[in-house]
């Protein structure tokens, strides 16, 4: 556990989540991090997000540390007037759920900034308002629909990022923007909404294609197929079948390269001088590059390319970095104990943000909760008695 006592950016703010997934707490997580008391709301039988398996597995713990929990039955008339007195008491309020829904148990902006307008609502939807915005949108789905998918793969076969790229961003870009309107609340004292979505998150990411076509009217090509900039730049298979990627950017880097490797011929060749010379030259020359460097191990190029300041990385495995030295010497990432699944009550280490605050990485303060291990206080500080909570309990309004 990280500095438990210490202050944070946004300590002392509340913020009440209804949200599942990645979009909505990653949201949330960020604002947790930065010290803000962040209330996940779930339902009585608690986020359906904590027992998915395969590659949604990891989603709970990973964008739920540094949270409480309350478990909160919407549908139960009592249930939705007790999370609007929650929300009463919340600078932010954040969700994820379909356009429409809040709005049935009077959780919507509206409703709430109505009684309460300093409030900051974030909503983070499949697409901003507009001719999409009654679609149901996944990552999938904008990535292929906003052209990230095409850019991905190779030619004719559009393959999603390998990561949750535009919920996780977009999440980001919701915790951004009510970063922003709480400095503006601080001005003029009112709240607004915040609304982040995940095609328009996407097409932000495609954004520097769309202006490559803009400018040069050449239409940008996938990835794998993509001219590119730089002569070297990319993934060698060499020694053992291992692979490395490898780059020298520069004419400076090219020469450093080239004598580091011992390619004195290549490094004088005039046909080689520059680096657009050398971009032109590619077919020619990569052939012989890939050749030559067969004959050296993927741990020896990284020495001497580490060793020269050049560009290069190993083709690491998301496991594999469990045991990075760079992130255990930094503390990138913390123990988080799991709450649910064969593996409750385990640890596992999750990466955190990738900045630090005065020379610190914000860390875990309390591991991803238990379900609604927070209701009973949480409850008795809107003024419940115990009795009033068993009644609610009996009731099937909480849990």
């Amino acid at each position: 556990m990280n500095q438990p006592n210490k202050t944070w950016p946004l300590t002392g703010l509340r913020v009440v989540e209804f949200t599942h997934m990645v979009m909505g707490p990653t949201c949330g997580m960020v604002l947790a991090d930065m010290g803000a008391e962040v209330i996940k709301v779930e339902p009585l039988e608690g986020d359906r997000t904590r027992h998915l398996l395969g590659a949604g597995a990891g989603f709970f713990p990973m964008f739920n540390r540094n949270k409480k929990s309350i478990r909160i039955n919407l549908q139960h008339p009592q249930g939705a007037a007790l999370a609007r007195r929650l929300c009463a008491t919340a600078d932010v309020v954040a969700e994820n759920f379909k356009p429409g829904t809040m709005a049935k148990y009077g959780l919507d902006h509206a409703s709430l900034s109505a009684h309460h307008p300093r409030l900051i609502y974030a909503s983070l939807k499949g697409f901003l308002p507009g001719p999409y915005d009654h679609r149901t949108a996944l990552d999938e789905v904008v990535q292929m629909m906003g052209g990230l998918a095409y850019m991905t793969g190779r030619p004719g076969d559009p393959l999603r990022a390998g990561t949750s790229v535009n919920d996780i961003m977009g999440g980001m870009f919701g915790a951004i923007g009510v970063l922003g309107a709480l400095i503006q609340r601080g001005i003029t004292g009112k709240g607004q909404e915040v609304q982040a979505a995940l095609f328009e998150n996407n097409v932000f990411l495609v954004g520097q294609h769309m202006l490559q076509y803009a400018i040069t009217g050449v239409a940008a090509e996938p990835m794998p197929n993509r001219i590119s900039a730089w002569a070297v730049y990319d993934v060698f298979t060499v020694k053992n079948d291992e692979q490395i990627f490898l780059s020298a950017v520069s004419d400076a880097q090219w020469n450093t390269f080239c004598d580091i490797l011992g390619f004195t011929d290549l490094k004088a060749d005039p046909r080689y001088a520059t680096n657009n010379a050398r971009v032109e030259m590619r077919p020619t020359l990569l052939p012989v590059l890939r050749e030559r460097l067969k004959s050296h191990s993927a741990d020896e190029l990284a020495r001497l390319f580490e060793a020269a300041g050049l560009p290069f990385a190993p083709i690491a495995k998301p496991e594999e970095l469990f045991d990075d030295p760079h992130l255990q010497a930094t503390g990138g990432l913390a123990d988080v104990r799991l709450t649910d699944g064969p593996k409750a009550g385990q640890m596992a280490r999750a990466a955190l943000l990738p900045f630090t605050l005065d020379g610190q990485r914000l860390g875990v303060r309390q591991h991803p909760p238990q379900q609604g291990q927070d209701t009973d206080d949480l409850l008795r500080e809107l003024g419940l008695t115990a009795t009033d909570i068993a009644d609610l309990r009996a009731q099937g309004a909480v849990a």
